[in-house]
């Protein structure tokens, strides 16, 4: 889908996931998005190749865990069925096939459906 911006997904956050997101706050060419568990998402689009991203929830605070989804060329993954696109599921070492789609806008709403789901399952536990 070409012409994604991150102003489309900062709509997304705020709009589809609104019991999930705090606030949402530009910073330069990458938005970071607060949690109802104060953890946050950083999202990031590349300004000069088109259809590059990486979507980051850091809960460092909460159990020190990272999520992070993005298809950045990097050859540490080149064995991934996905590659590039690849997902961080729970530390940066752990890296697996991306379970998300593969295009920006679909793989953004996957990625908040996992980290909503996420969030749902601490409340549960607590």
């Amino acid at each position: 889908m070409p012409g994604i911006g991150i102003e489309d997904l900062k709509r997304i956050a705020k709009v589809e996931f609104a019991e999930i997101v705090k606030s949402v706050q530009t910073m330069g060419f990458k938005i970071r998005i607060i949690l109802t568990d104060n953890s946050f998402i950083d999202v990031t689009l590349s300004r000069t190749i088109p259809d590059k991203f990486g979507y980051h929830w850091e809960c460092m605070d909460q159990d020190g865990s990272i999520y992070r989804y993005d298809n950045f060329h990097d050859k540490n993954w080149k064995s991934i069925e996905t590659f590039p696109y690849h997902f961080h599921k729970g530390t940066k070492e752990c890296v697996e096939r991306s379970p998300f789609h593969l295009n920006t806008i679909d793989g953004f709403r996957g990625f908040m459906e996992f980290v909503r789901e996420k969030l749902r399952s601490k409340k549960i536990k607590k």
